[in-house]
């Protein structure tokens, strides 16, 4: 086929041609994307509207739920409505939107998960200057920078990606995966963007080894905690943070960088569900299911949604009588 334009379609992996099959990938997609978003605004209206939780902790908190969300919102709408109208397509412009969001949002991800460590490493190592270094406006600088460091990989990345010349249109992924679209190059520009992804790959990586010399630090303190429950507490806090970001980090780097004799469209498609949609589906559940201080928060934000109500009800019931 002709060279690709900017008002070429692209052609997305299609899970099933028979139709019984794409209704069951729709509401599949919907159950996840739905469990994701209703999720992560709970903790972010919980966040925000208790200010108990205005904490550093939990404003880099928000800010994970913000990202997930947005990160989740970024694949699965397209997905299914592929699925739901029997398509395939996405457009060279939504194929852009794709990619940029992804690589946005998934660096500042690992940049906010990144400050999250460093935050409970002074929480817990260095407790006494805690409210000196974790200050409001050094939290609000660390954020800003996370989200400026996103936005400049996801310019960086997309501008390269879509710099070089394609001979097709058939993406082997059920949305634009760089390391798909780089496969349809018909010119040796998409070396260059080979090289930023391994760039990226290179400080996913050192972030994560950042983390993990952060938490046995933080392991080697808290074993140190003469108090059973305060060391639970801790752990509490740092075990769920490190099984997401291994799942996070392990499995995009493992998608972007692995050998292609290790590729195929099942392995594909089952490690992008890992990296790109599981761990916006569980961060509510794991960073919320051992945490008192979010599910009273929680509580309280309903017990306020019911008092509300009872106030609407009374006063439509007054003028109801006049």
């Amino acid at each position: 086929m002709p060279n690709l334009t900017s008002t070429s379609d692209f052609l997305l992996l299609e899970f099933s041609d028979i139709r019984e099959l794409q209704f069951l990938h729709f509401f599949a997609f919907l159950t996840v994307y739905l469990i994701a978003v209703t999720g992560n605004l709970l903790i972010i209206l919980a966040i925000a509207l208790d200010h108990h939780l205005h904490t550093p902790m939990y404003f880099f908190l928000m800010n994970l739920a913000i990202l997930d969300l947005g990160s989740v919102s970024v694949m699965v709408p397209k997905a299914m409505a592929n699925s739901l109208l029997n398509s395939r397509s996405i457009s060279y412009s939504g194929c852009v939107a794709q990619v940029f969001f992804l690589f946005f949002l998934g660096a500042s991800d690992v940049a906010i998960l990144t400050i999250m460590a460093q935050d409970r490493y002074v929480a817990i190592c260095n407790p006494l200057q805690y409210e000196t270094i974790m200050h409001r406006g050094a939290c609000i600088h660390m954020a800003i920078s996370a989200w400026m460091a996103g936005i400049l990989n996801g310019i960086l990345n997309t501008g390269v990606t879509f710099a070089i010349t394609f001979c097709s249109n058939m993406i082997d992924q059920f949305f634009c995966e760089v390391p798909q679209i780089l496969k349809l190059s018909c010119s040796d520009m998409y070396l260059v963007e080979v090289g930023m992804l391994m760039f990226s790959c290179f400080l996913a990586a050192g972030c994560f080894v950042f983390i993990i010399v952060t938490y046995m630090q933080i392991f080697r303190a808290v074993l140190r905690i003469p108090s059973v429950h305060g060391q639970k507490k801790a752990l509490s806090t740092c075990l769920p943070h490190l099984f997401v970001v291994s799942l996070f980090i392990f499995s995009a780097v493992f998608a972007y960088v692995r050998p292609r004799r290790y590729s195929s469209s099942d392995l594909n498609v089952l490690f992008a569900i890992i990296y790109a949609i599981v761990p916006p589906m569980l961060n509510p559940f794991i960073y919320s299911m051992r945490n008192k201080e979010i599910k009273s928060a929680l509580l309280r934000l309903s017990d306020l949604g019911h008092m509300s109500k009872l106030i609407v009800s009374k006063a439509f019931l007054q003028k109801v009588k006049e």
